[in-house]
């Protein structure tokens, strides 16, 4: 216990709440789901926060960024920088493996944990330590698919797609508005050939 709460800097006065949020449902009935329900609501509101308080972004760009931020593939990411596997509680059902979606879980029952422990104060305090809010500038400059998305979305009224392809090379893809081919791109993977695209669209639909 020592260990963990090392890692998450911070000294629990009830530790069977850090131990619940820890506890997948393949391992007892007294597991991570109900405060996993908390904690995301809890790490919805305190993200929204810090960047309505630290930046001048306008509402459909804050949007994206707490999607961001809040999302399966971050939290995933936060559980694998503290290293937090190894302390996983999971049944024989689990396997090896511990999917993605339950290490995100895990995150958000975790900031739960802490919330309930000593308040809200130090469940900000955490996020704030591990989730690098202030890198936000970077995700905005580079997630050209939620951004494209944002802007179709606030201007037109139409079906949004892509379609890619295996090259030789790595990936194509296109992005279509209905059936309207707006621009190509390659990439060496599927995401970044698809966020190249995105940039290409944006350029040819909005002149950004």
């Amino acid at each position: 216990m020592q260990e963990i709460e090392q890692i998450l800097n911070h000294k629990f006065k009830n530790a069977n709440l850090l131990k619940r949020a820890l506890t997948h449902s393949s391992k007892s009935a007294e597991n991570y789901e109900r405060l996993e329900y908390l904690g995301d609501s809890i790490l919805d509101f305190l993200v929204g926060d810090w960047l309505f308080k630290n930046t001048t972004l306008n509402e459909g760009q804050l949007t994206v960024l707490r999607s961001h931020f809040v999302s399966e593939n971050y939290l995933d990411e936060v559980f694998e920088s503290l290293g937090l596997e190894k302390f996983a509680i999971t049944g024989k059902s689990m396997g090896k493996t511990i999917p993605k979606a339950v290490k995100a879980d895990m995150i958000e029952a975790i900031i739960a944990a802490i919330y309930l422990d000593s308040g809200l104060e130090n469940a900000k305090a955490f996020i704030e330590r591990n989730f690098h809010l202030d890198g936000y500038a970077s995700v905005q400059d580079t997630n050209y698919k939620s951004r494209l998305q944002e802007l179709v979305q606030a201007g037109f009224k139409c079906a949004m797609k892509y379609l890619t392809t295996k090259t030789e090379s790595g990936f194509s893809a296109s992005f279509y508005m209905d059936e309207d081919l707006i621009a190509s791109a390659e990439g060496l993977d599927k995401q970044s050939a698809e966020q190249a695209c995105a940039q290409k669209a944006i350029k040819v639909l909005f002149k950004e």
